[in-house]
């Protein structure tokens, strides 16, 4: 049977594509040929741009100054600076000093490391509801979080396995000096990405707060069902107190309530500590950003930090580290990336030799190209 026969007229073929040359693939095209002289000179020409380019982006790092303590199960089997074994939430305090044998220019940014914890499990970056960050009520929230839903009868706002394993150490910056002789200060505000600030984290639909009237800090500021706390909150930025209300507090526990010691209750999941850490790592050991230093350090000035350890490493075989850098144009110290592309580089030059060594030896006879076509069948 003809297969004419089964084809609709052309004003019923609703969805036949326009007979352009784009829709029917008849755009011209080039095909190119592998001619050796053209691949030894792209090699050539790819490594000559590539050595160069190698050695400037390693020079950058080198010039990135790099100081960094690990101070929880240290690698090489040592007493940790400031160790708390397996005791969660311990409070331990201990300080860190730096001194810097270089200059180190403005910003320089404060991060701290973890190895060997797994953000990137399968398990441990879908335990989140996304509805519930952004402030709304999540139906699938017991079933995304799952099992970290619930603490027996409280449940919990953020809940999964991301948010109620949050990097709880806090660090200070006690003493050190600018160039100027200016104390050095260290900014928390501005670490995390502000589409995440403006899009993905927000506090629950019914959250309220507002300054205590009269400057009223004791407990009768909490007064009323319109608010839900106990007693005001300082806010440290200000040194004012706040009433706050969250919805259904009594059997839910908040971010706040959870990590005291670094969320206040005005902040909550908009904490960018929080948010930095909800970013998640793909590899097993990961640094995150915790602040920055916009002023520059001379050398040979000492940087004392405080800190309050809390987060348990030693149960995942793991370390923490704090460590100050400088940065350049491709981010912090990267030796790898300058050496791959001086090796690549040098790799395509000594193939470019090797084909043309082999070319003028025994070169490949090839045919005329005006009579080399495409079937069109």
């Amino acid at each position: 049977m003809d297969d004419d026969e089964d084809r609709l007229p052309l004003e019923q073929q609703t969805e036949r594509p326009p007979d352009l040359a784009l829709h029917q693939q008849r755009i011209p095209a080039w095909h190119p040929i592998l001619d050796p002289v053209w691949v030894i000179i792209g090699l050539f020409y790819l490594g000559v741009i590539m050595v160069p380019t190698g050695y400037k982006m390693q020079q950058l790092s080198d010039n990135v100054v790099e100081l960094k303590s690990t101070y929880d199960y240290s690698d090489d089997g040592a007493t940790p600076i400031c160790g708390i074994n397996t005791t969660y939430n311990a409070n331990r305090m201990c300080t860190i000093e730096f001194t810097p044998q270089e200059d180190m220019r403005a910003p320089i940014l404060i991060h701290y490391e973890l190895t060997n914890f797994h953000q990137n499990h399968k398990t441990y970056e879908s335990s989140f509801d996304v509805t519930q960050l952004a402030g709304g009520d999540s139906d699938d929230a017991e079933e995304n979080c799952a099992p970290l839903y619930k603490l027996g009868d409280i449940t919990l706002n953020p809940c999964g396995y991301q948010a109620n394993t949050f990097f709880n150490d806090k660090f200070t910056l006690i003493s050190g000096d600018a160039f100027d002789g200016e104390p050095l200060k260290m900014y928390e505000e501005g670490i995390a990405w502000q589409s995440d600030l403006q899009y993905k984290f927000s506090q629950p639909d019914e959250f309220a707060h507002e300054e205590c009237p009269d400057d009223n800090c004791d407990a009768s500021c909490c007064d009323g069902d319109s608010w839900s706390c106990s007693e005001p909150y300082l806010n440290a930025n200000d040194e004012k107190c706040y009433r706050y209300y969250y919805p259904d507090d009594n059997t839910t526990q908040y971010l706040y309530e959870t990590y005291s010691n670094l969320i206040s209750p005005l902040e909550g999941v908009e904490n960018e500590h929080f948010i930095v850490w909800m970013r998640l790592a793909t590899l097993p050991d990961f640094r995150k950003l915790y602040g920055y230093i916009d002023q520059s350090i001379p050398a040979g000035n000492t940087i004392t930090f405080q800190i309050d350890a809390n987060f348990v490493v030693e149960s995942f075989g793991g370390t923490k580290s704090l460590i100050l850098s400088t940065n350049n144009i491709f981010g912090g110290k990267n030796d790898y990336l300058g050496k791959s592309f001086i090796w690549f580089g040098y790799f395509c030059i000594a193939t470019a030799f090797f084909f043309m060594f082999k070319h003028w030896c025994s070169p490949r006879k090839l045919g005329d190209k005006q009579y080399l076509h495409y079937k069109l069948d």
